[in-house]
């Protein structure tokens, strides 16, 4: 599929998105769609069909807009379909890369409970342990009642928010250079105690997720990074998946430039050091490899399947939508489980039906990623579990 916005119209949408201060030159950003890959090498690729691939098509032949520089979509299960659209620098009007590497945000907590719960399947974590026993110098006095590792999984811990270096896109600009370590994040949590009583309710949060990139540390005795590495992205064939050297701001190999609001401007945020979302946050991916982790999770590859069960289950807690790292959805009288993930200029959804008939993801860059994710879901994936 060739883009239907014509070169002009393609110019004045990127116009609105750069401003008058910088110069435009001719776009060649095209979308194209066309049947998936294969996300492994013996299976094989179904034809398109038992979605709504038309409105797939029509949103990407939208960008770039306004908002949206780039957007790519890869659906599988019963009926394969991938396309791109947009362009990879809004100076060059370079065309979007159908496998560009991209920051996949807190998708990344997929991986990490994957990992925790193959460490249950080895018997060296006790989901219901007190997370002290792993971590025993983690919590003060004030914790009368530790949260256990299915809490911090569950988002139920009542573990209290921790450092930040601001909580909008542009508070956060001014400081993307700047390191602020995992360890600082969760002393800053602990030192003001619990918010509540671990299971009384369910808040979603990087704390959780970054306390059992600790634990998982403490059991292995080995980095987060080649735990998730070792146990999850080799195993799967996901070549393109990894994180950042610490604190490095770049994203190596192919990718598109990020851009967002700052200070009324559009503004290239590509480069930005995010090692404190780390095990919340900070994978860098593309949407094949992401496509492998959720065949591998559902297909019970890297999760074993009486795990997957416990991890597929919403707490019995008032309000509750996730599982472990998952949120479970119902659209149209059908159970979807997927995560999002947001950083400034970049938004990832992956999700899948149980049975894996039916799985998206999507990286939509986007200067409204981190803002007001929702449109850009009902806009890029929500059409891929319409019939």
């Amino acid at each position: 599929m060739t883009a239907r916005t014509t070169a002009r119209a393609r110019a004045t949408a990127v116009s609105a998105l750069l401003g008058s201060s910088l110069l435009l030159v001719p776009l060649a950003g095209t979308a194209a769609a066309h049947p998936a890959a294969a996300p492994h090498p013996a299976a094989s690729a179904p034809r398109a069909g038992g979605f709504d691939a038309t409105a797939l098509e029509r949103a990407l032949a939208e960008v770039p807009d306004g908002d949206v520089s780039a957007a790519l979509i890869r659906v599988g299960g019963k009926g394969s379909w991938s396309g791109s659209a947009g362009v990879r620098d809004l100076r060059t009007g370079a065309p979007a890369l159908p496998h560009a590497r991209f920051r996949a945000g807190s998708t990344t907590k997929v991986v990490t409970a994957a990992v925790v719960l193959q460490l249950v399947a080895e018997r060296r974590v006790d989901l219901d342990a007190p997370v002290g026993r792993y971590l025993p110098d983690l919590l003060p006095p004030s914790f009368t009642e530790p949260p256990t590792v299915r809490h911090l999984l569950t988002y139920t811990s009542g573990l209290r928010p921790g450092a930040s270096l601001g909580s909008t896109t542009e508070e956060m600009y001014a400081h993307r250079f700047e390191t602020l370590t995992p360890q600082e994040v969760v002393a800053a949590s602990v030192a003001q105690g619990p918010a509540h009583d671990p299971g009384e309710r369910q808040e979603y949060g990087n704390i959780h997720y970054t306390v059992l990139g600790m634990l998982i540390e403490a059991v292995t005795g080995d980095s987060y990074e080649h735990q998730a590495a070792v146990r999850v992205f080799r195993p799967l064939g996901m070549r393109h998946t990894g994180f950042p050297g610490g604190p490095d701001p770049r994203i190596h190999g192919p990718h598109h430039r990020a851009y967002a609001d700052i200070g009324g401007r559009t503004t290239d945020v590509t480069e930005w050091n995010m090692s404190d979302r780390w095990a919340a946050g900070d994978m860098i991916s593309t949407t094949a490899d992401l496509e492998r982790l959720v065949f591998g999770v559902f297909g019970g590859k890297v999760v074993p399947r009486s795990l997957l069960d416990q991890m597929l289950t919403v707490p019995d807690v008032d309000g509750a939508t996730y599982g472990m790292a998952l949120q479970r959805f119902v659209i149209d009288g059908r159970e979807i489980w997927g995560k999002t993930g947001s950083r400034p200029g970049y938004h990832t959804v992956l999700g899948a039906t149980r049975d894996l008939s039916r799985t998206v993801v999507h990286s939509v860059n986007a200067k409204s990623a981190r803002e007001d994710g929702f449109p850009l879901v009902q806009r890029f994936a929500l059409p891929a579990f319409a019939s």
